[in-house]
Parts: C-alpha cells; structure tokens; sequence
C-alpha cells in the first residue's frame, strides 16, 4: 500500500492517511488481518510526526476499520465490511447532493449532470 500525502490539500495529513488506507480496505487492497506499517515506520517512510500517524491509526481504530493489539501490531478489521461500505456509500450520498446543488444553481439539467458522471465513471 503507497499513501501519498499532499501539502496542497485542504485535509489534514491524518485524515489523508486515514482516508486512504480506509479506501485501500474497501477496494480489497488490505484484507482482513493485514498487518498495517508500524506507527513509527510510517512515520518514518512518510517523513511526518508519528504524532500525525498516531492521530491516523487512532480515527481508522475509532471508525472500526483497525484494531491494535498491544505489542503485536495494528491490523485490518474484519466482519464489519458492509458497515464500512455503508459509511462510504453515505459520504459519496453527501457529495453528489452537494454536486446537485451546485448543478441547480448553475442552470446544469439532470441530463447533463447524468452524462457528467458517465464521463467521471469512465475514468
């Protein structure tokens, strides 16, 4: 798994981390039981505070994506995947109402919106 962290973004580097090893769980790209990176390797590999990664480790324990087992390592959850899928299919929900706003505000009819998302689905 390759987390890339970007300085331009509007999330905080925690939340990309989090919300890319979340993403690399929901596509199947960390099975249950995965031993994640250490805090400090991450930390390390990232060139970042292992305060950061810590904050990271502890959103994805919060969310049941993780558990940590004292001196053994943090790993992948398992047997709550479609909870987890319901959480992304609610922030994807969150977005396109958002999109729908702004489409409705710049006179964008349900059409074009739909060939929009075609043309994003494409890719």
């Amino acid at each position: 798994m390759e987390i890339i962290l970007s300085n331009s973004s509007a999330s905080p580097i925690y939340e990309q981390i989090a919300q890319q090893v979340k993403d690399a769980i929901l596509s199947g790209e960390l099975a249950e039981g995965t031993l994640l990176p250490s805090i400090r390797s991450l930390a390390s590999d990232l060139r970042i505070s292992v305060i950061t990664t810590k904050r990271a480790y502890a959103d994805l324990e919060e969310a049941g994506f993780v558990s940590t087992v004292q001196g053994k390592g943090t790993f992948v959850a398992g047997g709550n995947r479609e909870l987890l899928r319901e959480e992304r299919l609610r922030c994807v929900e969150q977005q396109l109402e958002g999109a729908v706003r702004d489409a409705r505000g710049a006179g964008i009819t349900a059409e074009e919106l739909h060939a929009m998302l075609d043309l994003l689905m494409e890719d």
